[in-house]
């Protein structure tokens, strides 16, 4: 399917937040979340996105690098929000931030966040194309820039290019 001719979607459609209360049976033996069970979590939420927008069944294609910058500990909630950045034909990008909130005080506090890569797949099992995103404010279109050059970056890493050294994506296809 020619994504020319399908209709874009803004990006606040594909929004979605999950909330999940850390238990002890997701514990490290510190008491804090494994960092295996956030990256789970943060699957499931940006699947939540992708599907969102495409309308469609999706599956997982990466995920960028993804650091703990604070431990979540047992009984604490995580909250987890994402949104499509930007679409690629049949692939997507979804941004994912995670928060920690301290029930007894409110505090929130940013834990980590992450670019996954989702693929669009048809009835038959093949990738199929996905609506374009529409971007309604400055950080959204900052957002789908961005993940455009990271689209460059993870396609110049694929083909053997350094990234730091490819700077569009016409000479990665030479």
């Amino acid at each position: 399917m020619d994504t020319s001719i399908l209709k874009g979607r803004p990006v606040r459609e594909s929004r979605s937040e999950y909330t999940y209360v850390a238990l002890p049976n997701d514990a490290n033996p510190l008491g804090n979340l494994l960092g295996g069970r956030v990256m789970h979590l943060v699957d499931m939420c940006a699947g939540i996105a992708a599907q969102r927008h495409a309308r469609s069944p999706v599956v997982t294609a990466a995920i960028d690098q993804m650091s703990f910058m604070l431990p979540i500990h047992i009984g604490q909630l995580v909250i987890l929000r994402s949104s499509v950045n930007r679409v690629f034909r049949t692939s997507m990008e979804v941004g994912v931030k995670v928060w920690v909130e301290n029930p007894q005080t409110g505090e929130v506090r940013h834990t980590s966040s992450a670019y996954l890569t989702f693929v669009a797949i048809a009835e038959g099992g093949k990738p199929v194309a996905v609506a374009p995103v529409i971007a309604e404010s400055e950080e959204e279109e900052r957002r789908y820039h961005e993940a455009g050059r990271r689209r460059e970056q993870r396609l110049a890493t694929r083909n053997g290019f350094t990234p730091s050294t490819t700077t569009s994506t016409a000479e990665l296809v030479r």
